[in-house]
């Protein structure tokens, strides 16, 4: 069971409203009481922060916004010691436009080993002045950016998936190859206990560019358009295998994949004995909340994970999406994976929301394989949808004319303390992204040690797993409880029953409740939108 530690919300020892080093290293300790078994943590690089340090300008030092290199080092050995492994974000398909690679490279003239560790190209029409092709960039807008000579012309463009100042390496380069794999080794000796590997199914793009005239996020990919040549290309493979040699020259470290990557068997793929050890099965994620669906997908993602000899891997909100607290809430008519949600937005039902997400997470940890739990969703945090405008940093909301309202909302620096400047994330109530009302009643000194609360709820999820083994071994279907809409497998001598439909639930004869993610009915029946796991009564 891994944790994601978002640092610039997580918790702020400076009070300069940014969430740092230090201050998760001083509440490592709200971790190993949870449960968790490690802590993977999003970008601490040097960056200017263009994308909330997913623009890296050096991939060996910390950005003082965040700390130190010591500071790094004191929270892996503190880690440790509490018994937590740690797990590093890498970000191999762009660099920031301030890395020293992309400023040699503006620097050179085209044909250059600089321009080489890059994608640039020659445009089309008489003088270039059309991008090499129609490509679009994940935040909105053109995926390709002029630059200007050293003669003061206008020159080749260069390729940026995602933000104009995160331009995209060329993987095809021995050097970039060789680069990040000694990036892996400075870390690794400095004790990492693996890397989440970000876009990882994005770094080879097809042989010659072809253009794509369509729109498009991580993936879209669909029987009528085909895979789109950005993405889930075969050559990436070829990397992991090699990265993964890297890391079997270490004691037992390990490989996550970001990919987005649709269907079950591309992405199993990436876990190949040889390669990646966990993929998020995000098709897991987006998977709205009907009963039916809910079986495909995890009938599909185990059968083809286990043709590999790998775990699936599930998770139910990151820093990308809009938490699952409140996407559940959502109109099943609307997008599966809506890019946040803005105040002139329809508001989704916090109450509905809390309840589905906690009887979602009870099935989730009831599954067999690795699970994933992003911070703040331990206290039922909900998606910050009235956040003003005028408080919105990421760069898809502004690419997109505001029109997209982005991930701000699911970043928000998370509660500790209900009375304390910034809920206790900041000694100086700054906080960077501002925090909503509701937090409050979210704060994990509301939480902690009462009964019923999500919190508490998490923490017994999380004791009963690791002592049932409830992340091992197989799942078996029950199909003879309540009808269509009820969700309901057999893990060993555990039995999970998870009512989606509209009417209650008996209870099997001859079984006890184990844990609950609401309240039962007054005739003991499950209600709806609740979770149940059960044991025999004798």
């Amino acid at each position: 069971m891994i944790y994601q530690i978002y640092p610039r919300s997580f918790a702020d020892s400076d009070g300069d409203g940014i969430g740092d080093l230090p201050g998760i290293t001083a509440r490592l300790e709200h971790l190993a009481d949870l449960g968790v078994d490690a802590a993977w943590l999003s970008p601490f690089y040097v960056s200017p922060m263009a994308d909330a340090g997913y623009d890296v300008a050096d991939y060996r030092d910390i950005d003082p916004v965040f700390g130190t290199l010591a500071d790094a080092d004191a929270l892996v050995a503190e880690a440790h010691r509490l018994g937590l492994r740690v797990i590093v974000d890498l970000v191999p398909n762009h660099t920031s436009d301030q890395h020293v690679w992309f400023k040699a490279a503006l620097a050179a003239t085209p044909g250059s080993p600089e321009r080489a560790r890059y994608i640039f190209r020659e445009g089309k029409g008489e003088h270039g002045e059309e991008p090499p092709n129609h490509w679009r960039s994940v935040f909105g807008g053109p995926a390709w950016t002029r630059v200007t000579g050293p003669d003061g012309l206008p020159g080749q463009w260069y390729l940026h998936l995602f933000d104009v100042t995160q331009p995209d390496l060329d993987w095809t380069n021995p050097e970039v190859r060789e680069e990040f794999h000694d990036v892996l080794r400075f870390w690794l000796h400095r004790g990492v206990d693996g890397f989440r590997v970000d876009v990882a199914h994005g770094l080879v793009k097809a042989e010659g560019l072809p253009d794509w005239d369509y729109d498009h996020g991580l993936l879209d990919s669909t029987e009528k358009l085909g895979r789109p040549p950005m993405w889930d290309q075969d050559g990436v493979h070829e990397i992991y295998r090699a990265w993964r040699k890297v890391l079997d020259e270490y004691d037992d470290r390990v490989l996550v994949a970001e990919a987005w990557v649709e269907p079950p068997e591309r992405l199993a793929k990436y876990v190949r004995h040889d390669e990646m050890h966990q993929a998020f099965n995000f098709e897991y994620l987006t998977t709205r909340w009907v009963a039916a669906d809910l079986r495909e997908v995890i009938t599909s993602s185990i059968s083809a994970t286990a043709a590999v000899g790998a775990p699936t891997t599930w998770v139910l909100s990151n820093h990308d999406v809009v938490r699952h607290t409140t996407r559940l809430a959502l109109p099943l008519s609307g997008p599966k994976r809506p890019n946040g949600i803005k105040a002139t937005d329809p508001q989704p039902d916090q109450v509905l929301g809390l309840r589905r997400g906690r009887a979602a997470t009870a099935v989730m940890l009831a599954l067999p394989g690795s699970a994933y739990v992003y911070q703040g969703e331990e206290l039922g945090l909900p998606e910050h949808t009235t956040m003003p405008d005028d408080a919105r940093q990421d760069p898809t909301f502004f690419r997109t004319g505001g029109t997209v309202a982005g991930r701000d909302g699911c970043r928000v620096p998370i509660p500790w303390e209900r009375n304390a400047p910034a809920y206790g994330f900041s000694p100086s109530g700054r906080s960077w992204l501002p925090q909503p009302e509701s937090f409050a009643g979210h704060a994990a000194d509301q939480e902690r040690g009462v009964p019923g609360s999500t919190l508490e709820l998490y923490r017994e999820m999380l004791r009963l797993r690791r002592e049932l083994g409830l992340g091992l071994g197989e799942l078996e279907w029950v199909d003879d409880l309540g009808g269509d809409d009820v969700v309901a497998f057999r893990r060993g001598e555990v039995l999970v029953v998870a009512n989606l439909g509209g009417e209650p639930v008996p209870l099997p004869s001859g079984t006890r409740v184990l844990l609950t993610s609401g309240p039962l009915d007054e005739q003991d029946r499950v209600p709806t939108d609740t979770t149940v796991w059960l044991t025999p009564a004798s």
